[in-house]
């Protein structure tokens, strides 16, 4: 059974039990439903306590259930149900409350939770709104722009916090003790009496702004803010119905059906059997190189609690690297993601210095030095010479050929290619190249090793540029070619921005800096001759000096951090063309988005052909996560059906 009734009069403990998540699927909702009758026919019973079995209390619906017609009861029928109820129930959580879970326990008459509870409602994810109450009841119980903000954004809440809004009522690490002790206290108000609270209509509009120009065409963003804004304004009531409509309408929409995609295609990157074997333990890691990218890695290591230890490859710059280690730590503290006692404690696991030696004992070493093969492969020599036999040896090269950098040690079967992206201790994607004499126990390492850093790991086949470089790069020319043709660099940008990418390949490049990929090419081009197809602008720009934000000219101007068209780049771009011959014709977004999508499929289709990506979702993921296309369009394999 997924829901139980313990009888401890004049308390019933009512408990659902539903693995892995508790998820409130068809059996969670009829059992309810059973339950809350039994309760209400029951003279003895005068309290109820709402408990998750397991590790969670709710962590939200049942997500393969919205693609087949509902079957009842359905959700909003029980929580109306249960908030109606002659007898009050109070909500014990543990682990996560979300979504469904959330919506629950806001039907309750009071929520306790652990202060290790995770609180959210993160519907907008999915393309979705809450459809069970959630942004009609939450404005009810907390500001309405806190509620506004957890509703459209979708990001949980920490217990500590909720207790702060007044969304829980009591922290305990017994919650179901604590709902016992204060049982006879309970009483039945319920949320849908409540009124609105008052809202400061200035930062709630701030927030609305803000979260409107965060979505880039998602459309639950905006749903979520209307039905908030029609829960402070309809009665209860009507605000449900008005819930309960939109939620339906988007759930048929092509959009939740794209974000549906991507949340079962990230938790299926690793579905490997290489992935899920053996493993070996990760006690320490050494990361060499401090810097950005360098810094970043250790950073992610330190937060998933592994003592780092960095080497610098001089001993001048082993104070630089530890500083911007520091640096990013106490970012993380002023705002908020880190408290004291942690920031403390990965000061105290972090070491940096000059000495190959000193990385004897660790299990795991992270090369990120200059993009450079020879570099490189002296580095893994030395890693050779001075780590234990069972030590994985990794680097984070995002283009050059793991297998001849594996080369360079005697047992080739420990090293791994992991390829993080900048910055490392926040993106999400971990690629995961697998040169051809990998052990799976080393394969099965990076895949833990990726889940308890919390990134989205994905297998990748060896070749220059992996999967998300490669397919990047390819677009990137066809983007060339178009300011060949007649589009300018800011109008690409306007164009990719409009269809839903974070940024355009322009502005991309003048952030990460422009002289980097011109050293990479500088070095192709020694073994690979330009065809005539290269286009020369972005060398032309390097040769000037012009490498983007850092020197606050590339493919844009900068004034004040912000990119404005620069008239040297047009300049430059029309000699170009005039070399070559070409007269330029205008292009519309359409137009340029249409060549940009078809050489990225292409690319894409060729990658997977290879056997570098393992499936077409896999690559739906990773140009999600690592490359900003847009989340909502369920990414190039999705939107090409």
């Amino acid at each position: 059974m997924t829901v139980t009734l313990q009888r401890d009069v004049p308390v019933a403990i009512v408990t659902i039990d539903n693995p892995p998540v508790n998820a409130t699927s068809q059996s969670v909702r009829a059992g309810l439903m059973t339950v809350l009758e039994q309760i209400d026919a029951d003279a003895g019973i005068k309290t109820v306590i709402l408990a998750g079995a397991g590790r969670t209390f709710v962590a939200g619906g049942d997500i393969k259930e919205f693609s087949a017609p509902p079957v009842p009861p359905h959700l909003p029928d029980v929580l109306n149900a249960m908030e109606a109820s002659a007898k009050p129930w109070i909500a014990a959580l543990n682990g996560t409350a979300l979504g469904g879970g959330l919506e629950m326990s806001m039907t309750c008459h009071m929520r306790i939770a652990t202060p290790e509870t995770q609180l959210g409602l993160p519907e907008v994810n999915l393309g979705l709104i809450p459809g069970a109450g959630g942004t009609v009841r939450l404005p009810r119980l907390i500001d309405p722009t806190e509620a506004l903000t957890m509703i459209a954004s979708g990001k949980p809440i920490s217990a500590s916090h909720a207790l702060r809004l007044g969304l829980i009522d009591k922290m305990s690490d017994d919650p179901v003790q604590a709902a016992k002790d204060l049982a006879s206290k309970a009483v039945t108000t319920r949320t849908l009496q409540r009124a609105v609270r008052p809202v400061d209509q200035t930062s709630f509009d701030a927030v609305k702004a803000r979260l409107h120009k965060k979505a880039r065409g998602q459309i639950s963003v905006g749903a979520a803010i209307r039905s908030v804004e029609r829960a402070m304004t309809l009665p209860a009531q009507l605000a449900l119905d008005a819930e309960r409509a939109a939620f339906l309408e988007l759930k048929a929409s092509e959009q939740s059906a794209a974000l549906r995609h991507v949340f079962f295609a990230e938790r299926a990157t690793l579905a490997d059997p290489r992935c899920n074997g053996p493993s070996r333990d990760i006690a320490s890691v050494g990361v060499i190189g401090g810097g950005t990218m360098g810094a970043g890695i250790a950073t992610a290591f330190l937060r998933a609690g592994y003592p780092v230890h960095m080497v610098e490859r001089e001993a001048g710059a082993v104070g630089t690297a530890r500083k911007r280690v520091q640096d990013i730590l106490e970012q993380g503290r002023k705002r908020g993601l880190l408290a004291q006692v942690q920031l403390d404690s990965m000061h105290n696991r972090f070491r940096a210095s000059d000495r190959y030696g000193d990385l004897d004992e660790v299990d795991l070493v992270v090369e990120a030095v200059f993009e450079d093969i020879a570099v490189k492969r002296a580095v893994f020599a030395q890693l050779d010479e001075v780590t234990k036999p069972r030590a994985i040896l990794a680097t984070n090269t995002s283009y050059l050929d793991v297998n001849q950098i594996a080369g360079a040690v005697a047992d080739p079967a420990r090293v791994i290619g992991l390829h993080f992206f900048s910055p490392a201790h926040i993106m999400k994607l971990l690629e995961i190249v697998t040169p051809d004499k990998v052990a799976d126990d080393v394969i099965a390492t990076a895949a833990k090793l990726a889940k308890r850093l919390g990134k989205i790991g994905v297998l990748a086949g060896v070749c220059d540029g992996f999967i998300g470089n490669r397919i990047m790069c390819s677009y990137r020319h066809e983007a060339d070619v178009l300011l060949l043709e007649g589009a300018l660099p800011w109008e690409v940008d306007a164009a990719m921005r409009e269809y839903g990418f974070a940024m355009g390949i322009y502005e991309m490049q003048d952030m990460a800096g422009l002289d980097i990929a011109w050293a990479t090419r500088a070095r192709r081009a020694e073994t690979a001759p330009r065809d005539d197809g290269y286009v020369t602008v972005a060398d032309s720009l390097c040769e000037n000096g012009w490498f983007g934000r850092k020197t606050d000219k590339g493919w844009h101007d900068y004034a004040d951090g912000q990119a404005i068209p620069s008239k040297d780049t047009a300049k430059i771009i029309a000699e170009a063309r005039e070399m070559k011959g070409v007269s330029p014709r205008p292009l519309t977004p359409d137009q340029i988005m249409d060549r940009i999508l078809s050489r990225l499929r292409m690319e894409a289709d060729q990658v997977l052909a290879d056997g570098v990506a393992r499936q077409p979702s896999d690559i739906d993921v990773v140009m999600i996560n690592g490359y900003g296309f847009p989340r909502w369009r369920g990414g190039p394999f999705f939107t090409a059906k």
